[in-house]
């Protein structure tokens, strides 16, 4: 079942004034929009959430735009960014480009220029018109409501277990490695000593059921992989 939904942006600003303008022309233009003030919680959001865009401003407090933009490159998220800075220097412009931005705008601007980019970066990307219930074999989950069933029957999930979850569907058939469990469902990416891989997808074992059909392997030696 594929629906199309309003297109999601996330929106890396710092300054309060330019990020109230720009969410009212864009929600305006339907498109839902959640500002974050910081490089730091910027980043967090740019890789744990899926986004049809993103717009990045590049001197922020904590992380640079510049550097979130390369860790989403670097993880395959190719989600569209665009730059809105005040950095209008051609090698600033470059080094966006060249790392990955699909589009840079120098401030100050129009609100409608800025709109008409995005809604040009929205066309040439089929992301916003995004599958909102996922299937693995009789699993669904529906990204909307959060609502898990299994051969038809309900699952009750806690939050941490719905991530693990989505991650794992949206990764079925790739073997995860533990490594890759703790640094993008728990944001761990820090030699650290836990068990809360084993715990929780024990518990999503458990809470999934029927033994006979398994859907969550472990791999012996590499990680965990979800497959019918």
């Amino acid at each position: 079942m594929t629906l199309v939904t309003r297109p999601r942006l996330l929106l890396v600003e710092d300054d309060h004034a330019t990020t109230d303008y720009v969410r009212q022309g864009l929600e305006e233009s339907g498109i839902d929009v959640v500002c974050v003030a910081n490089g730091t919680d910027g980043s967090q959001h740019a890789l744990s959430q899926t986004w049809d865009i993103v717009i990045l401003d590049r001197m922020l407090p904590g992380l640079d735009g510049l550097t979130i933009l390369m860790r989403m490159r670097s993880y395959a998220i190719m989600t569209p960014v665009l730059f809105l800075t005040t950095m209008d220097g051609v090698p600033s412009r470059v080094a966006g480009l060249r790392h990955g931005a699909d589009d840079y705008m120098i401030k100050p601007f129009a609100l409608r220029e800025l709109v008409a980019r995005v809604q040009v970066l929205l066309r040439r990307s089929s992301s916003f018109q995004h599958t909102t219930i996922m299937n693995v074999a009789d699993v669904e989950l529906n990204l909307l409501t959060l609502a898990v069933t299994r051969n038809g029957e309900k699952v009750l999930l806690q939050p941490q277990e719905l991530k693990l979850l989505e991650y794992f569907m949206r990764n079925a058939g790739t073997v995860l490695s533990r490594k890759m469990l703790l640094k993008d469902v728990w944001h761990m990416d820090f030699p650290v000593r836990t068990n809360i891989v084993e715990t929780h997808i024990c518990r999503l074992r458990e809470k999934l059921g029927q033994d006979d059909q398994p859907l969550i392997h472990t791999v012996r030696g590499s990680g965990y992989v979800m497959s019918a």
